[in-house]
């Protein structure tokens, strides 16, 4: 279970750095979300609680003050903790200069991890941001001044998180899933995997089973499934161009993967999710007040403490 408050944009004037989606949650126990693959990037702060992010072979344990970067075309998951599951601000953003940015954070595919203390900063820009909805001109500018602001504010004293160092073993592991990453659109197989890293299939199989209890097979259908299902949430496409845009030659292999996958057939997910983004549009505007009253409460009861 997940309260989460979300401003989602479809369109932006600038092209450098602009914001796509933000939002705040409060994750109930062992709430995730994934595996997913995401079109842009993604930066998550954990305001209080614990939770695990997992990408490739890696897991990171995170709590409050952390944060974790998603990149585009990535296979990830995560997941609140237990006991202390996580509440956290997250936003999405892309632009032709999204990865140089974030280099000036730190911040890249060897370094996905974060601490800074600047938490309450980057709450309010949030929910400043969260404001900014009606897509006007003077919105637009604001919001891209939220998003340089929260930019400014993270680099103040950003400081690395502690990075896990790849065995020899999964290097291998890395060298596929990025191999993945940049053909799942073609009809390659496991073979193809294989010979690209030069071993045979039984030993890729063994390596991917002991660093991420998947099978090759596996994380491939998932990374493609996932792929499919930004495709259909957020395009127009029909459903024989997602599956041949995600490596599916034959819709109907397609379909049978995706409901294996997701339980539900592809045309009904589409229809599902809309629904759904249509019902938390109209809730959007009473849960963001709601919040900015939750977050005012708790600034008098501050003042007066």
């Amino acid at each position: 279970m997940e309260n989460a408050f979300v401003l989602e944009l479809s369109d932006s004037k600038f092209k450098d750095l602009f914001v796509c989606f933000c939002g705040y949650a409060q994750c109930g126990p062992l709430h995730g979300f994934g595996p997913a693959v995401r079109s842009n990037y993604l930066l998550h702060y954990i305001i209080d609680g614990k939770g695990t992010y997992r990408v490739g072979n890696h897991s990171y344990h995170l709590q409050a003050g952390e944060g974790f970067l998603i990149e585009p075309d990535v296979l990830t998951f995560y997941q609140a903790d237990q006991e202390d599951p996580w509440s956290y601000l997250w936003i999405g953003f892309s632009g032709r200069q999204a990865a140089d940015y974030l280099e000036d954070l730190g911040l890249n595919s060897d370094q996905l991890t974060f601490q800074t203390d600047q938490g309450k900063e980057l709450k309010r820009l949030i929910l400043q941001m969260m404001r900014c909805s009606d897509g006007s001109p003077a919105s637009q500018y604001q919001l891209q001044s939220y998003l340089y602001a929260f930019f400014a504010v993270l680099s103040r004293n950003t400081k690395e998180a502690v990075k896990d160092t790849p065995s020899r073993e999964n290097f291998y592991v890395e060298r596929a899933t990025n191999y993945i990453r940049n053909h799942y659109a073609s009809e390659i197989k496991v073979t193809d995997i294989a010979n690209y890293l030069c071993i045979n299939r039984s030993y890729l199989y063994k390596l991917f089973q002991n660093s991420m209890q998947i099978s090759p097979q596996e994380f491939l259908t998932q990374f493609r499934i996932s792929r499919a299902k930004e495709l259909l949430a957020t395009t127009q496409l029909s459903i024989e161009h997602v599956a041949s845009s995600c490596g599916y030659q034959n819709t109907l292999v397609f379909s049978k993967a995706f409901k294996r996958t997701t339980g539900t057939v592809p045309s009904v997910y589409r229809t599902e999710h809309r629904k759904a983004n249509r019902k938390k549009l109209e809730d959007h505007q009473e849960l963001l007040e709601e919040l900015m009253r939750e977050d005012s409460l708790k600034k008098l009861h501050q003042g007066k403490g």
